[in-house]
């Protein structure tokens, strides 16, 4: 019986490699894979999932409004689907992919962040929270050797951002992982 899954991390935490990792075991043995991702995410190109090692695949883009059951069922017969940086995808879509798992017993692995700058979560993640079979944390670690939790932003002097919109694409030149206590602390040394 197929699963949806959910594999979240923090920055750095190596999700998209693991996800191309599990796409090259599958396609190994012979499934065909349908490997997709959100639209917003252009860094590595549209139709690109790219890791922090190097690994890459092309993918299928999924933009907000696209029904990903309806598209799926437009697809050449896939085993199953790997989707990459799922906190961006809407909380209907989640929907669409555990529909996928439900009805048609194709299996989801869903790879992502849980929570923004801010330590909110992002909608997608939230729904896969709610709905998913299997939830599995993809851990990393902050500076100082504690498991890191926090997506910290960083502006262009390293300072810790606390301010701007949810959603602002970037890598290690944006972004670093952080304890909890680590990222409170740095906020709190910026104040004074």
């Amino acid at each position: 019986m197929a699963k949806l899954y959910f594999k979240y991390g923090a920055m750095g935490s190596s999700k998209t490699a693991n996800a191309l990792i599990t796409k090259f075991n599958y396609e190994e043995r012979g499934m065909k894979v349908w490997l997709i991702k959100p639209s917003i995410d252009v860094r590595d190109g549209a139709d690109v999932v790219r890791s922090r090692i190097g690994l890459r695949a092309e993918a299928t883009v999924i933009t907000p409004d696209k029904d990903i059951y309806e598209t799926f069922l437009s697809q050449p017969r896939f085993d199953v689907i790997i989707a990459d940086e799922c906190q961006f995808f809407t909380a209907k879509q989640i929907d669409e992919l555990r529909r996928i798992v439900d009805k048609l017993d194709i299996p989801v692995l869903c790879y992502g962040l849980r929570t923004d700058f801010l330590t909110h979560l992002f909608e997608g993640s939230r729904r896969l929270f709610e709905v998913a079979d299997s939830i599995t944390e993809i851990k990393t670690i902050c500076s100082c050797g504690k498991k890191a939790i926090v997506n910290a932003r960083i502006d262009e002097n390293g300072k810790v951002v606390t301010q701007g919109g949810q959603i602002m694409l970037g890598g290690n030149d944006s972004y670093v992982a952080m304890c909890h206590s680590c990222w409170r602390e740095t906020i709190e040394k910026q104040q004074n």
